[in-house]
């Protein structure tokens, strides 16, 4: 018995409403959401603040403001990875 592709595609469409019901709904409509994973608002917006104190440490001369737009710039970047939720999702291995 073949196999056929509206099977394929039907499975596809209800893995893809269990996984991103927005994001189906949307591509229903013809004007679909980015998925979870690429909507990065927060990340630029820590990266944009990191910035910030990064240049203003670097105008008024002071190391502590430095390292701290270091740091966050360090914390923000992390944010970008879109991998990131799936990896803390995963329950331990034993």
């Amino acid at each position: 018995m073949p196999h056929s592709d509206d099977e394929e595609i039907a499975d596809l469409e209800a893995r893809r409403r269990h996984d991103a019901p927005r994001f189906a709904r949307g591509l229903g409509s013809g004007r679909p959401r980015r998925p979870r994973e690429y909507r990065r608002g927060r990340a630029w917006l820590a990266m944009a603040l990191a910035i910030a104190v990064l240049v203003l440490g670097a105008v008024l001369a002071q190391g502590l403001l430095l390292a701290a737009g270091l740091v966050m710039a360090g914390a923000a970047v992390n944010l970008f990875d879109p991998a990131r939720r799936r990896r803390r999702a995963q329950p331990p291995r034993p």
